[in-house]
Order: structure tokens, then sequence, then C-alpha cells
């Protein structure tokens, strides 16, 4: 590789650990693994290795990856910086790394410790009490999140002995155990749920709540001294048995001499990386010595006399079972691999998604093989590749099958796409998904109409259409005595509920129709702006694409939909069954009149479709992007990218408490 292809492949890589480090620091939504992530950084410090003259000041490689957010608190400078650590993969680099420590140092000492996957967070006692809490940031300026800090249910508020000044390091966390519970109780709430604990971990610390950060149950473990006044360590190791006696939670640590008693300590490490309470994802070298260290010295993004040795992504071999082929609402048939269980990152895997043929093709799978699965970004089971050469005899390449595995139907591949479709406009998979669709939460909302009610409703024969859920009641008598529904009193309930439904706002109607790229959003400007569903059906093409925010392809969606004969008589049967067909004129406010909003996040108190609604009802518009246009944007935690963008255009960011004073006219 020339100087000029260098150039053009480092400002690439830039550009891409950029945006992963804004995900993974500042929006807490990694979208790659961190091996994933890794191999990029290691590839753009080679790079810069071999052409030096392409260093520059802001490379990812000469910075720590986070920004302080003001949102989340008052920025605090730090006394000490909060640095990174220096990336290795391999046991030769550990190797390296200790054979380079003791030519420089004469004998010296490593501690091992868990590299915890959280979030790392200063500590300042003075006089022995708690006085801030520090994120990191950008390692120089952190985001203040002191009484957040004093409710982690292990920290320590009060020190045995009242030094005038300490400053700790430490990494946030949640337990997998706690991060279940609240994941649970994110949807008993109708919340979004987080990905992984260290998401979590992260969106929770920022909380301006700190009785939300009290319920959830975060923990935090110690790892380093940062200052000290009143007292003198000698080593690292001596550091944290203090730390440990003031009654800290410290970091497990072993303490090694040479480079083989080192990768058993790593390799102790991984091997208990499934039974450890938290998320880890590699171990830390240090030199225990703290005069060493200071000899040693750091760059501007790492310490010298450390490393981090980063696992490579757990991954296990296991026997492909079979192919189980499932057939969605709009009649995408999605293949899933069956196969035989394995432990990973602490859960048992069974099946993982293979997309498409094009998929299957490309791993050349075949019922038999032996897999290798891993677990991407440590969450979602993927396949990675087929042992070619424990390949059973006369094993075939599985190919999906032209036929609607329900329904029997023809399976067509769409043009331009790698999706397979079923064409039968009666098949039972795509009903049942259709209506379990239509009686959610998003459309016409028919709470207690479960998916097994569905089921059982559509195997009796009850239920061929959307429409037959409005003659349901026809057939009461029936029902009750089969229990299909239940007894009397559920039956009864589960009526009502489908009476009450035909009063609704008519988008909620047009979303649960199922047309292709119409969801809840796109289903309230259509209604908004014709007003009744009989207008929308007679529109015309030019008339669809005139709606803002309607596309030219969801425009001619719709269009042929309201022209198929299926589809009109569906329509028919509803409104003669008295579903709502015109949209509620109702008065609006002017207190938003000429403001568009955008909701982003979850809110403390209420849902974004709450949020939404107060806006449309005093006068404002709720856009889904942010843009020039935007007037503000009202964030709650794990807000993403919206955020980041809104800062990037100096657009007004209100917290929930904000836009409900805005709202009252309180300052």
């Amino acid at each position: 590789m020339n100087k000029k292809e260098a150039s053009e492949r480092v400002k690439a890589l830039r550009a891409e650990i950029e945006y992963h480090n804004n995900l993974y620091y500042n929006q807490d939504q990694p979208e790659i693994s961190d091996y994933e992530y890794d191999l990029l950084t290691r590839e753009l410090r080679a790079l810069e290795a071999e052409f030096p003259t392409l260093i520059s000041k802001d490379s990812p490689t000469q910075k720590v990856g986070g920004k302080a957010k003001r949102e989340a608190g008052v920025l605090i400078s730090h006394d000490v910086p909060m640095l990174s650590l220096q990336d290795v993969f391999s046991k030769e680099e550990v190797v390296e790394f200790v054979g380079k420590m003791k030519e420089e140092l004469e004998s010296p000492y490593f501690t091992v410790e868990y590299k915890i996957d959280g979030l790392s967070l200063a500590l300042r006692y003075v006089d022995g009490e708690l006085s801030h809490g520090i994120t990191r940031g950008d390692g120089l300026i952190g985001e203040d999140v002191t009484e957040n800090a004093r409710v982690i249910r292990n920290g320590k508020a009060k020190l045995k002995e009242k030094l005038p000044y300490l400053e700790v390091r430490g990494e946030v966390y949640m337990t997998k155990k706690d991060f279940e519970h609240t994941n649970e109780m994110q949807e008993l709430m109708e919340k979004k749920t987080f990905a992984n604990p260290r998401n979590c971990a992260a969106g929770t610390l920022r909380q301006l709540d700190s009785s939300v950060v009290k319920e959830r149950g975060l923990s935090i473990l110690i790892f380093n001294v940062q200052a000290v006044t009143g007292k003198e360590f000698e080593s690292h190791s001596q550091s944290l048995d203090w730390l440990k006696e003031q009654g800290l939670p410290v970091v497990d640590h072993m303490v090694c001499s040479t480079e083989e008693e080192v990768w058993d300590a790593i390799t102790r490490i991984g091997s208990m990386r499934g039974s450890l309470p938290f998320d880890i994802d590699g171990a830390v070298v240090k030199v225990d010595n703290l005069s060493d260290r200071e000899k040693l010295g750091n760059t501007s993004k790492v310490p010298k006399w450390a490393v981090a040795y980063k696992y490579p992504p757990e991954e296990k071999e296991t026997k492909l079972l079979d192919i189980e082929l499932s057939v969605g609402r709009t009649g995408r048939i999605t293949p899933t691999a069956i196969f035989e269980p394995v432990q990973l990152c602490g859960t048992k895997v069974e099946r993982a998604t293979l997309h498409n043929q094009d998929f299957i093709d490309e791993l050349d799978i075949c019922i038999g093989d032996t897999i290798m699965v891993y677990k991407s970004g440590e969450i979602i089971p993927k396949i990675r590749s087929v042992k070619k050469e424990k390949r059973p005899e006369g094993a075939v390449r599985f190919q999906i099958s032209p036929v609607c595995p329900v329904c029997g139907a023809p399976a067509v591949r769409e043009e331009n796409t790698a999706d397979i479709r079923c064409s039968g406009s009666n098949c039972p998979a795509q009903l049942l998904n259709h209506i379990i669709n239509f009686v959610g939460r998003d459309a016409m909302d028919i709470k207690g109409f479960g998916a097994a009610y569905v089921e059982a409703l559509i195997d009796e024969g009850y239920l061929r259409t959307i429409a037959d859920i409005y003659t349901l009641k026809d057939h009461k008598a029936e029902l009750i005595d089969k229990g299909i529904i239940g007894k009397e009193k559920n039956t009864t309930k589960l009526l009502d509920m489908i009476e009450a439904s035909k009063d609704n706002e008519p988008y909620r109607l047009l979303t649960g129709l199922g047309i292709r790229n119409i969801g809840k959003a796109a289903a309230k400007d259509l209604m908004h702006y014709f007003k009744s569903m009989d207008a929308l059906a007679g529109a015309t093409l030019e008339d669809l694409v005139a709606v803002p925010d309607i596309g030219e392809v969801t425009s001619e969606g719709l269009f042929h939909y309201f022209r198929e004969e299926k589809n009109v008589e569906i329509l028919k049967k509803l409104k003669e069954a008295g579903v709502r067909m015109e949209a509620f004129e109702e008065e609006h406010g002017e207190k938003f009149a000429g403001l568009t909003f955008v909701v982003t996040g979850t809110l403390p108190t209420m849902g974004r479709s709450e949020a939404q609604g107060l806006i449309e009802k005093n006068g404002g518009k709720v856009s889904g992007s942010v843009s020039k246009k935007t007037s503000y944007v009202l964030a709650g935690e794990a807000a993403g990218s919206k955020l980041t963008k809104a800062q990037e255009l100096g657009i007004a960011v209100l917290t929930e408490e904000e836009f409900l004073a805005l709202l009252s006219d309180t300052p």
C-alpha cells in the first residue's frame, strides 16, 4: 500500500471509528461488537505506525473516545486524566509487553484484573466523605453525577480513615440479574428495553432522577487510586488492599512476576466469563509498583505501564439439526437455524436467524453440518461458519422451498431483493400475524386479545379476515360453550373491548391494515391530511405523493392496496360493522403552533405517544427526524443519534420537566 492509498484508508477508518465511538461512549447504543471495533482501531494504529506523517492529534488513536454531555449534569475537570488502555489481542502481544517492561524496569511485578464492561467513574472523597462522582467524558472533563453515585448499591459515602483527599477510579456496571429485572420492569411499563447490561448501566448513571438509579441497582468495582493526600502507597496491589479495608468494593486482582503467570491469570479469567455475575470484555495487565509507573509515564491517550487483553468473541461448535421456515405478516419467509444447545456468554443458545437464501448460499450450509456459533455484541446469536471437513456424506445445501411452508402457495423472490414471499392471499400464517398486528397496541389496541386467542379463533374458523373480529359477538354463546376465550366473564370482557375499539381514531385502523411501509406515524399523517378512510381510498397517486413525508414507493403501495378487490371488501365489512372511518374533529390549542418537535429516548414518566399527543393537541407537529426545521428535541434516557444531531445543529433540547414547564408556561 502506497502513502496515497494509506491516507485514504486512514481517513475512512477514522470516520468509521469516530461514528462507533459516538454510539458507544455518548449514546450507549453500540452497533458492532467490541471485537469488531478493536479490529478497526488496530488497523488504523498499524497504518499510522507504518506512515507516521499521517498521525494527527484528532485521530481516535490519540484521544479518549467519549464526550461529556451537558444535559446530564454540570461539567467538571478531572484532577487526573482518565485515560484509555492500549489493547492487545494475542498471547504474543502480552508476552511482548511483559518483556518490554522487564527491559525497562528492575524485576517488575504485575497485576492482572477483570476488565469490566461498564462505565468509568471517578469518586472524590474529602475528609473521608464522598464529595463528587464524575464520569470519564473525554478523559479531561466529565459529568457531575454525584447524587447518582451516592445511591450505587455497593458504594460507600464514608470511609473509615478520613484522609484529606482521595480520588479513586472504578467501573459502574449492572449485574445480569439486575439487568433482567430492569428489562422486566421496562416491559411492564411498556417502555423500551435495553440491549445489554453495559448500555443499561451507562444510561442509568446519566439519569437526572437518582431514585431511578437506586431502583435499578447499579454496582461499582474500584480498580485504581487516581490521587491521594495523607497516605502513601508503594504498589497498586497495596492500594487496592487498603481500599478494601475502607469498605470500598475492589476488583479482584492477581499479582504475577513472569510471562507465564500473567498469561495463566488471563486464561483463568477468560474461563470464568460465563459464570461471573457481570459482563467482562477483557483482562487488564498493569505494572504493580507505583514509582515504576511514574517512571514510564503516559501517552496522550494511554498509560505506558498497562495493556488490556481483549478476548475474542466467544464462539462454540455445534450441530445444525434443522432449518425452520416461518412466514411473517407480509408473507416474507425467514429461515431459522435450529442446533444442539450451547452455552454462550452465560446463556443457552439453540436458534439463530439465517436471514435469507443468499446468506445460506454464502455459508454453503446443509442440515447436519457442524457450525460455529457466536454472539454478535455478546447479545444476538449468529452463525459464523461451517466446518466443511466435518460435513456428513451426501449432505445437500439447503434451499428454501418454492412453495409456502404454511399454505402451499407459490413462494416468489421479489425483484432486486433477497426476500422470498408467500403469494397466497389466504395464507393462515399471514392471517395470524396480520390479526396480531391489527389488535396490537399501535393499531386497534384491543387489550387482552393475545396471540393464543387469535390462533385458536383462526383454527376454529371464526376468523378469516380482520373484519371477522367484529362478528365474534354474534357467536358469543358458542365461544363461551367451547371455552376458546375462557369462561363467560373473560369472553364478555374481550368482546366489550372489541366493541369499544370501533370508536378508535381511524389512523389506528389504517395502521392495523398492515399496508407495507405504513406504520403509526405515517398513518397519522395520512389521516390528518385526508380526514377519512373513504377520501384516502379514493385518492389518486398524485394526491398521495403530495402528502408531506409520504414517498413515491409508499404512495404506490397505498394506491394499489385500495384497488384490490379483497381489500375493498374487508373495508366495506369494517364500515358496516361500525368501525369509525372519519377522523375526530378535535379542537387544538395554539401554544405550539408553528413548532416542530422530535421526541427521542425514554422519558421518566410518560411514553412517547403521550408526549406526541400533548404536542399535537397544542398545535405542534412531531417529526421522526432532526433537521434545521426542528424547533425542539424532547430527550429522555438513551436518546441516541437524534440528540447528537440536535446538539450539532444548535437545536434546543428539553427534558420532560422542561417540556411540561413550557406547556404550562412555568419558568
